[in-house]
């Protein structure tokens, strides 16, 4: 699927470049390159960015290992908040542009999961210097993102930043993180079968870009997570090589296309929904792939509801916002063709049987939303971006218009 010494630049949708990764290694042992590829790039001075969990996962070995080299390292404990989350949000990233600045570093090495790797993508592009990828669970696809998901006063809001200079993820690390982090990378996976087909629908219904190589990336990463599910369970090294470079690949055809519609559609839309809505109650955090996984078997129960409707309830051309005001008639004109692309996201049952497979929730109840947020973000949760117009869009706005 992906093999080390991946090189850019890779093309975005449009012929425009969208980022270069100079190097993926994904084995064991991985971690102890970066000192000497550090030197090959001839860095002086690193910030190395940890949480307390991967301080000691990770970051302390590499800390004395980098200092080794005569390079000079400040490490960045990111701080939690109040309900002992580290969240990307003004107070994280506040914290680590400060340490960059008053250090004067030159790269940031970005330590832990997708959380921390916002963080740093965001300070990184805002400090103007790169920043590498030494992901310490294969919890998220988002390593190699550009976008940079960041809360801003309450809300989730994804800002452009940069993609990493390079890729370090070591098996040895990996394969110890915690069953529910390892489940949780399994969902953020299975989410892809929801994402395609909203990206699919939209490209159908309203011309937008669609870019068939990156869907065929996705797609693929997504079986191979799928054939492996029980040595991924089991955190069995293939298992774990396999879903780390699904999560990976799955982040290189997000650049290959510019934008995130491969792998993210109305399922991480509930997921963010869900996100902002403890922040504003002051809870806990659940783990965003645990969040996709669960969201993506809603999605494919309502999408199959919708899809017995048949094409009738769609003949109104009334309800839809520019540009998509006669999507309406689209919709019921393609009927057919939307339903072929339906039919590959799995029946929810199946769903639910993979994710157990997996080893991570099952429902909204073991994941911890109640029925009524669950409810409330299936009628709403389409405006967390409003750009894009996924099937759950059209359903709301035809709804609304009666």
């Amino acid at each position: 699927m992906m093999k080390n010494g991946y090189q850019g630049p890779v093309e975005q949708a449009g012929s425009q470049p969208a980022a270069e990764i100079d190097r993926i290694c994904t084995e064991t042992g991985a971690i102890a390159k970066l000192p000497l590829y550090l030197e090959e790039k001839g860095f002086e001075r690193a910030s190395l960015v940890v949480d307390r969990t991967t301080y000691e996962a990770a970051g302390r070995g590499l800390e004395a290992a980098v200092s080794r080299t005569g390079i000079r390292v400040h490490t960045t404990i990111i701080l939690p908040d109040a309900e002992g989350d580290v969240i990307a949000d003004e107070a994280s990233i506040i914290q680590l542009i400060l340490d960059i600045q008053n250090h004067g570093a030159e790269v940031v090495l970005a330590v832990g999961g997708g959380t921390l790797h916002d963080i740093c993508r965001y300070s990184a592009y805002t400090a103007g210097i790169p920043f590498i990828s030494i992901p310490t669970a294969p919890s998220v696809d988002g390593f190699n993102s550009k976008g940079a998901p960041i809360i801003v006063r309450g809300e989730k809001k994804t800002i452009l930043a940069i993609g990493p200079l390079a890729i370090f993820a070591d098996l040895d690390i990996l394969v110890q993180a915690p069953s529910r982090l390892v489940a949780a990378g399994f969902g953020d996976m299975l989410g892809k079968y929801t994402s395609l087909f909203d990206w699919k629908f939209e490209a159908v219904v309203t011309g937008g870009l669609y870019l068939e190589k990156s869907a065929e990336m996705t797609r693929a990463a997504l079986e191979s997570c799928v054939r492996a599910a029980e040595s991924i369970a089991a955190r069995q090294e293939d298992g774990i090589r396999t879903l780390m470079s699904a999560l990976v690949e799955s982040g290189l055809a997000m650049l290959l296309f510019g934008q995130s519609h491969p792998a993210s559609g109305a399922e991480h839309h509930l997921s963010h929904y869900w996100e902002m809505e403890y922040l504003r109650l002051g809870k806990r955090q659940l783990l965003h792939g645990a969040k996709v996984g669960v969201a993506c078997m809603e999605i494919s129960q309502l999408y199959r509801r919708i899809a017995h409707e048949g094409p009738a309830p769609w003949m109104l051309r009334d309800g839809f916002m520019n540009p998509e005001k006669d999507a309406g008639q689209t919709i019921a004109a393609r009927w057919e063709e939307i339903c072929r692309e339906l039919g590959r996201i799995p029946e929810p049952e199946q769903l639910t049987e993979l994710l157990a497979a997996a080893g991570g929730p099952v429902s909204i109840a073991e994941l911890g939303v109640s029925s009524e947020l669950l409810a409330r973000s299936l009628r709403e949760a389409h405006r967390v971006r409003p750009g894009r117009f996924t099937l759950l869009k059209a359903y709301n706005e035809r709804a609304t218009a009666r």
